[in-house]
């Protein structure tokens, strides 16, 4: 007999994402204890020899529950019995910027940032066709563009989420195939967090009023978002290469001609290449930029955060930092 159906389903996205690796290459899977994220690891342990990769574990101990250093210590102890060769826990300190989600997600990158680096890994993050749903509502509340709502991506720089296209519900299954018990995050159901609204009341009641199949129709929204932003950020790049090229500053007339989703794209690359954080850049400063463009009246500049002020002279956008 062949594995059970969801264990199949697990390993199979497990080999799409990794089939291009070279052999040898070293595979983490950042591992909480959660059935996605157990599957994940228990599955990598079965189809990485199979594609001549090594395989691994890192679990991060926020330090923020009772007993979280005895539940990531369980984890590298049960590493072995899953086919993981290398194990290891990282504990981090949380701050308090942008607030415990945020924080949390920060200490927790930061840790995995160095183990790979460290090892020379490729780390493995269990994001599931539901958490790219929760994403895409969260991002769309927030009145984000095409970019945002592209939602996560299954490759990025070294970290790849194969479980994109797989719901929550197939992990746990095949983790009860497998004979593991998860670990249940009571983060997970506190309603203080916004993610736990969405996953609680709000994707239930849509599901509900709306019918099945709604966690579905989000992410491929989120996949034809990505393949859309994916072909304006390229056109953006080649015009923002081509507008360099001309001398200081960017042409206005150029910019005036360009769709307005390009447009917005360009300007952005010229204000972060002039030392405004994207982090802080926000389309309302964008637009407020694009205006020196669209609606020029002779009006002064636009000042962007960072430091970075945006003025329009002699047929050109100039950009101009107050900290160089």
């Amino acid at each position: 007999m062949g594995p059970h159906p969801a264990v199949a389903d697990v390993r199979r996205a497990i080999r799409e994402s990794l089939s291009d690796l070279d052999e040898g290459s070293l595979v983490l899977v950042a591992c909480s204890g959660g059935a996605d994220s157990l599957a994940l690891a228990a599955c990598l342990g079965f189809v990485a020899p199979r594609l001549g990769l090594r395989a691994g574990l890192v679990t991060v101990d926020h330090d923020l529950q009772p007993g979280s250093r005895s539940r990531a210590d369980d984890l590298v102890r049960l590493s072995p019995s899953l086919g993981l060769d290398v194990a290891e826990a990282v504990t981090v300190q949380v701050g308090t910027l942008g607030g415990p989600e945020a924080a949390a997600r920060i200490a927790r990158y930061a840790a995995l940032d160095e183990v790979s680096a460290r090892l020379g890994a490729v780390v493995l993050l269990g994001h599931t066709r539901d958490d790219q749903a929760e994403t895409v509502l969260l991002r769309l509340a927030r009145g984000s563009g095409a970019r945002s709502l592209s939602g996560m991506a299954e490759v990025s720089g070294v970290y790849r989420r194969p479980l994109l296209g797989v719901s929550r519900t197939r992990t746990e299954e095949a983790c009860a195939a497998l004979g593991l018990i998860p670990w249940h995050d009571p983060h997970n159901d506190d309603p203080r967090f916004t993610r736990v609204k969405v996953r609680q009341t709000l994707l239930p009641l849509l599901e509900s009023d709306l019918g099945p199949g709604i966690a579905d129709a989000l992410a491929r929204t989120a996949r034809l978002c990505r393949d859309d932003a994916d072909a304006l950020d390229d056109w953006a790049d080649r015009v923002y290469a081509e507008a360099r090229d001309l001398g200081t500053g960017l042409s206005t007339a150029l910019l005036a001609e360009l769709p307005a989703a390009v447009r917005r794209r360009v300007i952005h690359r010229a204000a972060v290449a002039a030392g405004s954080p994207p982090s802080a850049l926000a389309a309302v400063h964008i637009e407020e930029a694009e205006r020196l463009i669209t609606r020029w009246t002779g009006q002064k500049g636009v000042d962007l955060p960072g430091g970075v002020g945006v003025v329009r002279r002699y047929g050109r956008l100039m950009f101009t930092s107050s900290l160089s």
